[in-house]
């Protein structure tokens, strides 16, 4: 009885441990770079060609350290000065009607390995790298006031447009490391994330703009409570509950059939929003798919369950244990993975780990207990 216990505290220990640990890389990942602020004023040793004295200065997307500068700086005239980490990727900026990057364009700039630095303009065509076309689109921009400069770990792109006012809908994306475009072609390469705001020029308010937001929203919840809350609460009740018999076998079926049917309909939902957004979140949707596989199992292992005189049985019960807790640990960092990669705040993460902290107090409650009856 006590290796029962030890087991399941560990279990959920482990939960909380890899919780944290992915929490502080987390942490060290958006703190990199981070030599830029608003709160003092831009001054690097590399010249770029307009004083930025005066301009208004932003966090425009937290999550990968990105600073913007802009100003109206003559009649029509609009100076711009973007500053995000320097990965050894190109950093982007676009200009869109509608908030899509299809239709759009960007001004791109890249500090290459031997340290040149280069800065052009393409037209967002389509999502292949075939239909962005370099020295394309409809931006104007000024001639020799384009700069790209690289210090103190952080790359700083300034430029200026000739207009009376700019797209107030932008976009914003990072390339993929050391996938530069090279001065054969100029191919620009898929990027490895982006993020769309608007901009309200005049009080310097930049607010996110999350495509498909009822998606990611039940994507996320579907998820949380399929894999990672319905499918512990039936093992609980599978563990603690069995001197009900046989209530507990049917409530164990229920609450897992549900689980698995909230978490396949949330599968299924996070592959559509991949389709639309075209996202690279290859390492999160592999584990999701994964988790689906390991759901598909047990469905499959109940329906082929030996019966309990069967000298099998015991290979059954340790098969179905050991998928069903697997299960659980990777559902529990992959919707925490999840929340990271949607950006979607700290309140999120805290509602899920309240969550976590009850069921684990109640199953040391009820192993406790049972240890006792023992």
């Amino acid at each position: 009885m006590k290796t029962s216990f030890k087991f399941s505290a560990f279990f959920f220990f482990s939960i909380f441990l890899i919780f944290q640990i992915f929490s502080f890389q987390i942490r060290i990942v958006n703190s990199q770079g981070s030599t830029d602020s608003c709160s003092s004023s831009l001054k690097l040793k590399g010249e770029l060609l307009f004083d930025t004295t005066s301009f208004y200065c932003l966090s425009v997307w937290d999550q990968q350290g990105y600073i913007l500068r802009y100003m109206r700086t003559d009649t029509n005239v609009w100076s711009y000065v973007l500053s995000a980490p320097n990965t050894n990727a190109y950093i982007a900026m676009g200009f869109s009607k509608n908030g899509k990057m299809v239709g759009s364009t960007a001004v791109v700039g890249w500090v290459s390995n031997e340290g040149t630095a280069t800065m052009k303009k393409y037209f967002l065509g389509g999502q292949s790298p075939n239909e962005v076309l370099p020295d394309e689109g409809n931006l104007q921009l000024v001639n020799f006031t384009s700069s790209v400069v690289a210090e103190d770990s952080r790359i700083y792109m300034a430029f200026q447009l000739n207009t009376e006012m700019p797209s107030n809908r932008l976009i914003y994306s990072v390339g993929q490391t050391g996938m530069l475009p090279s001065a054969a072609d100029f191919r620009l390469t898929e990027h490895q994330d982006r993020i769309s705001t608007s901009l309200n020029y005049n009080s310097g308010q930049s607010e996110k703009s999350t495509p498909y937001a009822n998606l990611r929203r039940s994507h996320g919840l579907l998820n949380m409570f399929g894999w990672a809350i319905f499918m512990p609460i039936g093992v609980m009740v599978a563990r603690y509950l069995r001197q009900y018999d046989p209530i507990w076998f049917y409530s164990h079926t229920t609450i897992q059939s549900l689980g698995f049917i909230l978490g396949f309909v949330g599968v299924i939902s996070g592959l559509v929003l991949n389709n639309r957004l075209q996202n690279n979140v290859n390492r999160h949707k592999g584990i999701g798919i994964f988790i689906l596989v390991l759901g598909c199992l047990q469905v499959i292992a109940l329906l082929a369950r030996p019966e309990k005189s069967s000298k099998v049985r015991k290979y059954w019960n340790w098969y179905h244990y050991t998928t069903g807790r697997v299960l659980i640990m990777l559902a529990t960092v992959n919707v925490f993975y999840g929340i990271h990669l949607g950006d979607a705040g700290s309140s999120w993460k805290a509602g899920f780990a309240v969550v976590l902290v009850i069921l684990f107090i109640t199953a040391a409650i009820f192993e406790i207990r049972m240890w006792k009856r023992k």
